[in-house]
């Protein structure tokens, strides 16, 4: 449906349209979005905030305490070996998923750019978190897992996966890789995308072995997409929660106790939702610095291509 406008004559009394204000228009597109912004993110982290300073426990008012919070925040061990454990898994998965996501890219860039092989690399991301940490539980599971059995009809020891100090959080790491590496790799792969073929033919006619223009021409133009990646990953990986709650609860010994499953155990097994408040504006803190530094160290925000 065409939309009308007005004219008028200018000057020498030729009609001239009228340019439109479609200001209001956008901003009614806009309007959904921005109330569920403000309804489900601001207004939740800045009660969060306020909660933060008080000692709630859903029963009586909050009681603002100041502080107290945070002095115990800084002086809780289960607090520093929850934020221990949650480093050394953003460590693993961050950079098992980023090296598979990055090789496997490459692949369907350079080999092979069919549409159902995309699908494919896609397919284990539609899985829900819940379902995949149950399915590898039965799997790995010592007893019965048919992992451990496979593993013991070859004649070799069953493994303690998901009920070892040493192999727990590299499993849980593992698990989430499997799941999210098919995302990751296809916001790499259309990153891919907007590096010319040019510059791999200019490669080529110098000689360059695959290997070579991988170093010198895929990694540096890519590198903007592999910060947004980055940023993305870290973020969410120290949001862990739904693989350890359901296939270990923090264990062996909070040796998989992560942070968000700590906040979680004191906000809803303990009701002291202000202390795990505390830990939630710290946890956004963190994250915060984190992105800062990611964002300054990779230069996010040029491109070599430019």
């Amino acid at each position: 449906m065409a939309l009308s406008t007005t004219t008028r004559p200018d000057r020498t009394g030729t009609p001239r349209a009228k340019k439109r204000d479609d200001t209001r228009l956008a901003l009614m597109f806009i309007l959904p979005a921005l109330i569920g912004f403000l309804v489900f993110m601001v207004w939740p982290t800045l009660r969060g905030i306020y909660l933060s300073f008080t000692k709630f426990n859903l029963l009586t008012p909050p009681e603002f305490n100041g502080l107290d919070n945070y002095v115990r925040m800084a002086q809780d061990p289960v607090f520093w070996n929850s934020m221990r454990v949650t480093i050394y898994y953003v460590v693993i998965n961050i950079a098992l998923q980023t090296a598979v996501a990055l090789v496997i890219a490459v692949m369907m860039q350079r080999l092979t750019r069919r549409t159902w092989l995309r699908g494919i690399v896609l397919t284990p991301y539609l899985v829900s978190n819940v379902v995949a940490a149950l399915v590898f539980l039965w799997i790995l599971d010592y007893q019965l897992g048919i992992g451990n059995t496979l593993i013991a009809a070859i004649g070799l020891d069953r493994v303690a996966f998901l009920s070892s100090d040493a192999l727990v959080i590299p499993t849980i790491a593992l698990i989430n890789v499997w799941r999210h590496v098919g995302y990751t790799a296809l916001l790499i792969f259309a990153g891919l995308q907007t590096i010319p073929e040019t510059m791999y033919e200019a490669g080529r006619m110098d000689g360059a072995s695959e290997p070579r223009m991988f170093r010198s021409i895929t990694v540096p133009l890519l590198r903007p997409v592999l910060a947004l990646v980055l940023i993305i990953t870290v973020v969410g990986s120290f949001q862990v929660f739904d693989t350890v709650a359901i296939a270990t609860r923090g264990g062996p010994v909070d040796s998989s106790r992560v942070l968000q499953y700590y906040i979680y155990d004191v906000a809803f097994g303990r009701f002291q939702f202000g202390y795990a408040s505390a830990m939630s504006v710290a946890l956004l803190l963190v994250l915060v610095i984190i992105t800062f530094i990611q964002y300054r160290v990779t230069r996010a925000d040029t491109s070599d291509l430019n």
